[in-house]
């Protein structure tokens, strides 16, 4: 997908390009360039090699002028070489085309099929109400599926709409698609990467990668070349696309550009990748092939059966197609797509966007929950959790974020104010010795300095840094590991010059020859130091970042004022939600790009088990088969500094090992996995475009706990489908065993024609539909996930399809030679056999609300669409039966009191019948789990 935006950059720029290149070697028509010619002279350089050689090499093996970058020509010669700086989404098929292809779903054929029979038989109603039936499903789906095949187009965003580049000693700013291998970058705060380029000038340049490789911390650039690659996260003079300039400021050389850079790489491995059908739609499609096999042996075994009787074939196959079109329910594929159209609209409600509708049932099959840990386990927020004074007062943090929501709780002491008065001072040096913002809970700046301004806010420390003018900066560096800030009061008389110190303990340490302890100054030795050392291995093994502070008259005379840990939180009731998952038989795996010490912490602090389950990290993995990290990948909780290809392989690992996976992550690095993965799941306020797009499922409020929710959804929306495939089933084959009976033993059909269009309106209808709509039992988020292997029909499904069957047909049967005693077929013996029929229907339906609970305990009122499709039926039955117009057209007579009262106490058996069998196979069930107990104890 091409930029749109024609701004004055752009034309200047191409105006320009323009002008040089035919100024110098004619217009690209004239013939005069062969561009296979000028691809020998450039040796282009991957990112990763470049990572290995000097910015001087670099240059040479790109033919560029680091002082004054290339000229106008030569950009344009490359940029025909190497095409734009963006990445193209394959052509698309056309709209038509796609809508056709929802056709060929296998219950869609056979209904097709079904309504051309229809036609041929002239059975015009049918064959126009499944026509109806499969036009509203099918546009429901295109229109579901059209909106969700966003996710390759999204990626194109990575690349800025401009950037700042040096051409012919000049710099200018233009669309970034116009770069080329070989340009150089000037980077800035806040600006958006726009290529990957090796850095040649870096002045406290931090890059925020997080989208990319997962680390929460953003990346302290440098300028030498490193001596090998072990991924991302090594390459620190490596600026990749489309990461975000935190602070400080560099130059670079473009090395690669569009889909050769390392983002394009991901666009590539998005592109490779199918998302997986759903189980869903894998259960409707062996349902359709059943059908149809089903409905192959009506007509088989009618025609057979005809043939021995010697009745004529053409008749036999009449009739037998008759049933095998009536035996199809055309009202599932409305009551599946309804069903989930609803649990789409409930999980809205509950913060969830869904994008495809069998997505929602996938939520209740998904067995492994591959996680990522920065910003969806964690918030991506760096917050102080935990502080410690020089004095030896212990506190901990509360809250997450850059804001002062949250509380210092102080542990047990002599004195609270003279705690709080120790913490003011260390953290006073935090505030001070910083250059980041926070504005309205918005951070300018570090991560680990907005989380020692939002400790000192916590702490009612307000501004704390206006109280001093700064004289001198000591920037942070890689080899001194430390902050410095040297101030003097901004108000009174005391001018005396303080420095502030922050960095790594041990390099604090070694400047500090005192420390403060209940406001006094005491020397600094040996013991002494190592006591702190120890509490900051002990604050360390936790996972968190130990930062230590001090301040003093001189650099080398600090006094040591206590330090700070500092973590990535995980977000509230994420522990919870973990343990709710795995007691119902979900695994749930960490996958990240942080360091292992990190990464098991976190999982420690959410409930998983690092202890007996093995940790693994991407280069293990890289040594492994594919049949080797299938063997182990079931026994692994936390999988660390892992890679988008990392993320894939432990996805398609899971997968082959036959489980449903639901991946949740928010950044650009998850992408391919989310496509991959059964369910991917995205953050819906910090996850970027590209994930969301990639994912089937969008955290609006970016809560974990809300996957609980969706568990529950998606469980509940298999269980209604289900129920309704058993009501119509056994109503189906109710009807078509009177039918065929009658037919067969060759009696009068106890059924006229419109009674049986009513039936199959009734059938299809209301209350069978507003099964799908059945609210979730809360029970069964601690069910196990639904096996897929298992076939939509089970055998158990089978059994209570026919018990059911059976009790309707022998009840309605007995009533029609009960009423037929004269051997002559008058209005009430239909009436009555109709009216039975329907009754057994109502009452069918009412069992079939759920296949183990009683409809006493579901609550006889908590589905209000199933009561009001069921008085409006029987309030229809009523108006067939008493309304002089339509008993005209049904056949009908008016039937006393005591008729009705017989008929519904002899249809209720169905229902009572329904409801003693699922008491005893409950009753068994809990005398199985008891027995097994016991077994287990001893």
């Amino acid at each position: 997908m091409k930029h749109s935006n024609n701004t004055k950059y752009e034309k200047l720029s191409q105006a320009r390009a323009d002008k040089c290149y035919e100024d110098s070697v004619g217009s690209p028509e004239s013939g005069s360039i062969n561009l296979s010619e000028v691809d020998e002279h450039y040796m282009w350089l991957i990112t990763n090699e470049a990572s290995t050689l000097g910015t001087e090499e670099v240059a040479a093996r790109l033919r560029t002028d680091l002082r004054t970058g290339l000229r106008w020509r030569e950009a344009e010669l490359r940029r025909q070489l190497t095409g734009y700086n963006e990445l193209t989404v394959k052509e698309e098929e056309p709209t038509w085309k796609k809508y056709i292809e929802q056709f060929k779903n296998p219950l869609i054929l056979l209904l097709l099929a079904s309504a051309g029979v229809s036609v041929c038989m002239k059975q015009f109603d049918d064959a126009v109400s499944i026509t109806v039936a499969i036009l509203i499903v099918v546009t429901v789906a295109f229109v579901q599926e059209y909106r969700s095949e966003k996710s390759l187009e999204e990626l194109t965003k990575l690349v800025p709409p401009s950037c700042h580049c040096l051409r012919e000693g000049q710099l200018e700013t233009f669309l970034a698609r116009n770069l080329v291998p070989g340009d150089i970058v000037h980077l800035n705060v806040g600006d958006r990467v726009p290529a990957d380029i090796r850095l040649f000038e870096a002045i406290d340049l931090a890059i925020d990668e997080s989208s990319f490789t997962g680390e929460t911390e953003p990346s302290n650039k440098i300028t030498a070349p490193i001596l090998k690659s072990n991924g991302h996260s090594s390459m620190k003079n490596i600026a990749f696309m489309g990461t975000l300039v935190r602070c400080g400021n560099g130059k670079g050389i473009v090395v690669n550009t569009g889909e050769k850079s390392e983002f394009g790489e991901v666009f590539k491995m998005m592109q490779a990748e199918e998302a997986p059908k759903t189980p869903l739609q894998k259960s409707m499609d062996i349902l359709g092939a059943q059908l149809s096999f089903y409905s192959f042996c009506i007509i088989g075994f009618i025609m057979i059966l005809g043939w021995f009787q010697g009745r004529p074939i053409l008749d036999m196959f009449t009739i037998g197609v008759s049933l095998a079109v009536a035996a199809i329910p055309e009202g599932l594929p409305i009551v599946v797509t309804v069903t989930l159209a609803l649990g789409v609209m409930r999980m809205a409600k509950r913060n969830a966007i869904v994008k495809k509708l069998p997505t929602v049932e996938t939520l209740g099959c998904v067995n492994v929950i591959c996680s990522d840990k920065t910003g969806t386990i964690t918030k991506n927020e760096m917050t102080v959790t935990v502080i410690v004074t020089s004095d030896g007062y212990l506190a901990e943090v509360s809250g997450a974020g850059y804001n002062d929501q949250g509380e210092i709780h102080i542990h047990k002491c002599d004195s609270v104010d003279r705690a709080r008065e120790s913490i003011y001072t260390l953290l006073e040096v935090g505030c001070v010795c910083n250059n980041a913002v926070i504005h309205s809970d918005t951070l300018l700046g570090q991560p680990t300095e907005g989380a020692l301004l939002a400790a000192g806010m916590k702490h009612g420390m307000y501004g704390v840094a206006d109280k001093y003018v700064r004289l001198q900066e000591y920037p942070f560096s890689s080899e001194q590991k430390m902050m410095a800030v040297k101030c003097v009061p901004k108000y009174g008389d005391n001018k005396e010059e303080t420095y502030f110190v922050k960095g790594a303990l041990e390099k604090v340490l070694q400047q500090c020859t005192k420390y403060l302890i209940n406001g006094t100054v005491q020397p600094l030795n040996a013991k002494k130091e190592q006591e702190y050392l120890a509490e900051a291995y002990e604050i360390g093994r936790k996972g968190l970042r130990v930062m230590g502070m001090a301040r003093g008259s001189s650099l080398q005379d600090l006094v040591y004022t206590g330090l700070v840990g500092i973590c990535d939180p995980p977000r509230p009731f994420v522990r919870e939600s973990i343990q709710t998952l795995v007691q119902s038989g979900v695994k749930v795996t960490l996958v990240t790009g942080d360091a292992q010490e990190t990464a098991t912490a976190i999982a420690s602090m959410i409930g998983l088990d690092t202890i007996h389950s093995q940790v693994l990290s991407g280069d293990q993995i890289d040594s492994m088969t594919d049949h080797q990290l299938e063997q182990i990948v079931n026994s692994v909780s936390v999988f660390y500094r892992v890679t988008p290809r990392h993320k894939l392989c432990i996805v398609k690992a899971f997968q082959r090992n036959g489980m449903i996976v639901g991946m949740t992550g928010d950044g650009v690095n998850d992408g391919v996995a989310l496509k991959k993965a059964d369910i991917g799941i995205a953050m819906g306020k910090n996850g970027t475009d590209v994930c969301k797009e990639a994912a089937d499922m969008i955290l609006v409020d970016d809560d974990f706990h809300t996957i609980i929710s969706s568990i529950e959804e998606g469980k509940g929306i298999f269980y209604n489908i289900r129920n309704f495939v058993r009501f119509q089933l056994s109503t189906s084959i109710a009807a078509l065993s009177l039918i065929a009976l009658s037919t067969l033993m060759g009696i009068p059909n106890p059924l006229n024609a419109m009674q049986i269009l009513w039936i199959n309106i009734i059938m299809d209808g209301p209350p069978a539909q507003s099964l799908g709509v059945e609210p979730v039992d809360k029970d069964v988020t601690k069910q196990k996930p639904r096996n897929v292997k298992e076939p939509m029909i089970t055998k158990s499904l089978i059994l209570n399809v026919l018990l059911s069957a059976l009790i309707i047909i022998a009840g309605t049967l007995w009533v029609f030679k009960r009423e037929m005693s004269d051997n002559v077929i008058t209005p009430r013996d239909t009436t009555m056999t109709f009216t039975c029929f329907v009754f057994f229907d109502m009452f069918n339906a009412l069992s079939c609300r759920s296949q183990t609970k009683s409809v006493f305990t579901v609550g006889l009122l908590s589905n209000k669409m199933f009561l009001l499709a069921v008085t409006l039926s029987v309030l229809g039955q009523m108006l067939v039966v008493y309304f002089p117009p339509l008993q005209k057209v049904f056949q009908t007579e008016a039937l006393t009191l005591t008729d009705i009262l017989f008929l519904v106490s002899l249809t209720s058996t169905v229902f009572v019948v329904s409801e003693l069998k699922k008491f005893m196979e409950r009753h068994l069930e809990k005398r199985q789990k008891s027995f097994k107990s016991e077994l287990d104890f001893v």
